[in-house]
Order: structure tokens, then C-alpha cells, then sequence
């Protein structure tokens, strides 16, 4: 990882290793694209990286895409250091957001960021979830991304994950 983690987050999870982890609340600066999931992180780029340079924050690891409607609307984010972090300007194509205290399952990535990665270890968490009824689903799933478009392929770190709470 090139970048330090929000203050109080959980170190990713190892590849191929599904875990129950707790996230602090924290602050977050997100683009909402609206189309095909495939192409979020992509399209948030910009944005993104125009608000945290503007406002002269630091950028920290790991990017967030959750996918509210797959296919349709993720939201991509660059979480704050602090869940106090402030910024001085807020483009209108961002907006600044709250994320409560969670838990998720996880499941650790190593390789590249493709759509079909995702797909393949989303379905091992289903799986885990039917074999863990005790658990019910929250939210849609996100993934976490931890390095940066400069990194190899297989060197690349990531988490797909699922919110869950106790039934």
C-alpha cells in the first residue's frame, strides 16, 4: 500500500481468506456514477482526486466502490484520514458523507481489478453467508481497491465485502 489507512481501519484481510471485521465510523468524499458498474472507478477518478487536491488532503488507502445498484449506480470514494476532516470547497459533482460504524464480511483479493474477480468472490461470500445463517445482509456490496493504477496486476490488494449484523 502506497497510502496510510483512515485513522482506526482494519488492516485488508489476506487473499483468499473470508473474515467478520469492524470498520469505525468515518468521512468520505463520493462520486456517484450512474451506468455500468465496470467503468465507476474510472469515471470518479477526477473528481475525486480534484476534490481531495483542491482542499489539499492527503489521499489514503483504500478507494471504496459500493454497489448501490449493480449496473446501474456505484458510488466511488476517497475516505478522509479523520472522520473530522473538513474540506474548504465541495465541487457539485461530490459530496461529503458519513458512514456509521460497520461489519462485514470480507474476502481478501490479490490480482487485477476486473469486473469478473469481483463477481467470482462476491459469490464465495454468498456462499459463506448460506453457510452462517445467523447473519443477515445490511447493504449492497462494496469493494475495497488498495493500490494505485501504477501497481502490477498481481500485485494488486483488494477486498470484496458484504455489511452484516447479527439476526
Amino acid at each position: 500500500m502506497s497510502a496510510s489507512l483512515p485513522q482506526g481501519f482494519p488492516q485488508p484481510t489476506e487473499a483468499n481468506i473470508i473474515e467478520v471485521k469492524e470498520y469505525p465510523q468515518y468521512r468520505a468524499v463520493t462520486y456517484t456514477h450512474t451506468g455500468d458498474s465496470r467503468m465507476a472507478t474510472r469515471a470518479a477518478f477526477d473528481p475525486l482526486y480534484q476534490h481531495i487536491s483542491s482542499n489539499q488532503i492527503a489521499m489514503t488507502t483504500p478507494v471504496e466502490a459500493r454497489y448501490v445498484k449493480e449496473g446501474e449506480e456505484t458510488e466511488v470514494s476517497f475516505l478522509y484520514s479523520t472522520p473530522d476532516m473538513t474540506p474548504q470547497k465541495i465541487d457539485s459533482q461530490v459530496m461529503v458523507r458519513d458512514t456509521l460504524p460497520m461489519t462485514v464480511v470480507s474476502i481478501g483479493v490479490q490480482g487485477a481489478y476486473s469486473w469478473e474477480s469481483y463477481e467470482q468472490n462476491l459469490q464465495k461470500l454468498k456462499e459463506w453467508l448460506v453457510q452462517h445463517p445467523e447473519y443477515e445482509v445490511v447493504s449492497p456490496p462494496r469493494r475495497l481497491l488498495y493500490n494505485s493504477p501504477m501497481t502490477p496486476e498481481d500485485l494488486k490488494r483488494s477486498e470484496v465485502q458484504i455489511e452484516i449484523r447479527l439476526k
